[in-house]
């Protein structure tokens, strides 16, 4: 267990601080962790842009909260907006949209795919999916927003896995078109969203973008902990009893978005930080350190190439600097 500190204690993930006046946006909020992040944010009085690529599942989990809030007695200020982050088209298009509005506060960057395919698929870019959804699309959507973030001295927050320190990243594959499997596309995945989240920090200060970028990971959250929410979260019975055998060291997918929601929101929070649950796979967030490898700043920069020359996407870092100087 990491030695703890006043700033990592003193936090109550079911109070944060008043939000209101707030406006983050989300990607895959219509189920598990992005949903319950949009619910804590909501709850907090925060301006809620929840994102998804089917509307139906994103209507669906928008009425949950806005019926969980009420009942609670409080006002859900939310709004849906589609968005594939694994289709660079969606992509381009979403933050089109969120930048004819004025501000943005924190983007959360959640989306992804945990059970990837058995066999290799690829995007209608071209691009393998998990890499393209997991990676490659929140890379492009934080760039898209940059200027926006900054403009609000706002936060992004990439999602890692405990999977990271269990395999080697191969550099000279990125999008596995040499050996493929299931599991090597996940954890590259996450091994890459945690580099560079770490990466962008590091050119952002470089730059005098005053816009912080954190890592955050939910520890080993399952559905069968989870709340049974109609249309967000119905796991079967077989599914959980199962994951109530694994109870001592996993959570709910509503605590797993703890530590999300504290490196998105806590000023205590600085730029480049890891965190996670307290006990690694379970407990309230705090501040943890990352897998070797994701620290790896020349690792890092070689994964940044990879995604500029896939994606087309240029961060837009002396814009958003200026930008900043003028509010």
């Amino acid at each position: 267990m990491p030695p703890q500190d006043p700033q990592q204690t003193d936090w109550d993930p079911r109070a944060p601080a008043d939000l209101r006046g707030r406006v983050y946006l989300i990607t895959g909020s219509n189920r598990g962790l992005g949903f319950f992040a949009a619910e804590q944010l909501a709850r907090a009085g925060a301006r809620v842009i929840m994102t998804g690529r089917n509307p139906n599942r994103l209507t669906a989990a928008r009425a949950a909260i806005e019926r969980r809030l009420t009942d609670a007695g409080l006002h859900a200020d939310l709004e849906t907006l589609l968005l594939d982050v694994g289709n660079l088209g969606s992509m381009r298009a979403a933050a089109a949209t969120v930048r004819v509005r004025k501000k943005l506060d924190g983007l959360l960057l959640n989306a992804g795919i945990v059970h990837a395919p058995r066999h290799r698929e690829t995007t209608p870019d071209g691009h393998e999916l998990v890499f393209a959804t997991n990676v490659l699309g929140h890379f492009a959507l934080a760039g898209e927003l940059l200027v926006h973030l900054a403009a609000a001295r706002g936060r992004m927050v990439w999602i890692g896995s405990l999977s990271s320190a269990l395999w080697r990243y191969d550099l000279s594959d990125p999008q596995l078109e040499k050996r493929y499997s299931g599991w090597r596309a996940y954890v590259q995945s996450k091994t890459a969203a945690t580099a560079l989240g770490f990466e962008a920090d590091r050119r952002l200060r470089a730059a005098g973008v005053p816009v912080s970028s954190v890592v955050a990971h939910p520890g080993y959250s399952t559905s069968g902990r989870t709340p049974r929410i109609r249309g967000v979260n119905e796991p079967s019975r077989l599914g959980r009893f199962a994951d109530n055998l694994q109870a001592p060291f996993t959570q709910s997918k509503e605590r797993g978005a703890w530590p999300l929601v504290r490196a998105l929101v806590d000023p205590a929070v600085e730029g480049g930080e890891f965190w996670g649950p307290r006990y690694l796979a379970h407990g309230a967030p705090t501040r943890q350190v990352s897998a070797p490898l994701t620290r790896d700043a020349e690792v890092a920069a070689r994964i940044w190439e990879v995604c500029e020359a896939a994606t087309g996407v240029r961060w837009p870092f002396e814009k958003a600097a200026k930008t900043a100087l003028r509010r």
